[in-house]
């Protein structure tokens, strides 16, 4: 459990300060910065969850979607306590830093604060930040790993 708890701590960390670097020195009051053609550092606020869905529910959004992370957060939580795999256990740390950074953001600033940007052209992928690629990090490695273990092919 120790490496997944280190693991998530250095995620929070790292999420937090890049979101507050980002915003506070990077883009300085500019609402964008372009990187390169298909990529900009932007501000965006997402007060729901992935891709904005649920995002119009105001304060009552912004309790309940802290509360179902926290409470999703409890069970890998419980699930890293249980795991004995490394790689699991670092795939679990990704997950909870990421959504204990996001649920940070809401708190204390009432929506997550995203900033990468990538798209080609006109069409945008929906602005994202360091907690999220952790979480999608975590997933695949979970995913990958249930798929291609010898625990799985046992079975």
């Amino acid at each position: 459990m120790r490496l997944g708890l280190i693991v998530a701590f250095v995620v929070f960390v790292f999420d937090q300060l890049t979101k507050y670097w980002v915003r506070t020195d990077l883009l300085s009051g500019r609402g964008a910065i372009m990187v390169t053609d298909y990529f900009n550092v932007i501000t965006a606020w997402n007060t729901g969850v992935s891709f904005s869905m649920f995002d119009n529910y105001g304060v009552w959004g912004i309790i309940g979607l802290s509360l179902l992370a926290l409470v999703i957060v409890g069970y890998l939580l419980w699930w890293m306590k249980h795991e004995s795999s490394p790689l699991l256990l670092v795939a679990l740390g990704f997950i909870v830093g990421g959504a204990v950074g996001n649920v940070v953001d809401r708190i204390c600033l009432g929506a997550v604060f995203d900033f990468l940007d990538f798209h080609y052209g006109a069409h945008h992928w929906p602005a994202f930040n360091a907690a999220d690629s952790f979480i999608c990090i975590g997933a695949a490695i979970i995913i990958f790993d249930s798929i291609f273990s010898k625990k799985a092919k046992e079975v």
